[in-house]
């Protein structure tokens, strides 16, 4: 029998008019989607009909992405479809953390919406970029950016690490890269994320969860492989919060993540909500795993009926 992980993305998939459809044909999602609403209304709009620009600002794309990624888990629960594992790219750990019970999903949601907020402010403080580079040594580029004081933040698989820093130097770094014949790719996300810029942003989400009037943190149901550490949460409050806190100014061990997965006995990873970004790293870390991708009604019902094959 499949052992299954559910992925969830991180910023960068967006787009205008994801989730649209499962909302419009689980009548779960849409009850969900609703309640968020409540909790900050003009979000289904931004999702639904939001320019590019609009998507992109990381107030906006948080929430907007966490109702789409977790749109899809709902789906597939729903048709009876259960993980034993869960892991979600850098924003996509907060839903991790509502599909594994650690906290309430409407919770999870008004957390994503304060860390969106938080990272807003911290990438207004500081003008930064990302970029993704491709097939270059890891010490190289390791080195590379401690010449130019960026950052290497997500080591999403094998052959490629995100770049992360000041957009003067960042520009900097990619025109060396050019010289080498390196490539590398820009990404749509609008700050220097996991980096010690974000620490403000850190500390400002670690006061916000550790409210006990607002939050309550339980064990989370399935486990749910944590960002900076690649291994699974720890079971003590104090753990759970340091370990979502701390993640926004510190490096993705992503490839990390999905190998240690792997040990445990995970073989179909499914990704959640929309692009297929984390699929691509998992069919480059983890050589024959079973890989799907739930965004809409129809995939879903190929996924679901896939797995009962």
């Amino acid at each position: 029998m499949n052992k299954i992980a559910f992925l969830f993305a991180g910023q960068g998939s967006q787009y205008a008019g994801m989730g649209k459809d499962l909302y419009e044909n689980v009548t779960e999602v849409k009850e969900f989607f609703d309640t968020a609403e409540t909790v900050r209304p003009g979000t289904l709009d931004q999702m639904f009909s939001g320019t590019e620009e609009e998507l992109k600002r990381t107030e906006n794309t948080q929430p907007c992405l966490f109702l789409a990624d977790i749109a899809s888990a709902i789906a597939l629960v729903n048709s009876g479809v259960e993980p034993d594992a869960i892991a979600g790219f850098s924003l996509g750990e907060v839903v991790a953390m509502g599909m594994s019970g650690t906290l309430a999903k409407d919770d999870a949601f008004r957390l994503v919406c304060k860390r969106g907020k938080l990272m807003q402010a911290a990438a207004d403080a500081q003008k930064g970029s990302m970029i993704a580079v491709m097939r270059m040594d890891k010490s190289e580029l390791e080195s590379l950016c401690d010449e130019f004081g960026v950052y290497p933040v997500n080591y999403n698989c094998p052959g490629q690490i995100v770049v992360s820093g000041e957009e003067d130097r960042i520009e900097k770094l990619k025109e060396v890269l050019s010289e080498k014949g390196v490539r590398f790719v820009a990404l749509a996300v609008g700050g220097p994320f996991h980096t010690p810029y974000m620490k403000e942003a850190s500390l400002g989400l670690q006061e916000e969860i550790g409210n006990e009037n607002l939050y309550s943190i339980n064990d989370p149901k399935t486990p749910v492989y944590a960002n900076m550490t690649a291994k699974p949460y720890p079971d003590d409050k104090e753990g759970i919060i340091d370990t979502i806190s701390n993640q926004i100014s510190n490096s993705v061990k992503w490839e990390e993540t999905l190998n240690n997965m792997a040990a445990a006995g995970i073989d179909t990873f499914i990704e959640c909500g929309p692009g297929k970004t984390l699929s691509g790293f998992v069919k480059r870390t983890v050589p024959g795993a079973n890989i799907y991708n739930v965004s809409d009604i129809d995939s879903l019902n190929k996924v679901v009926e896939e797995l009962k094959k």
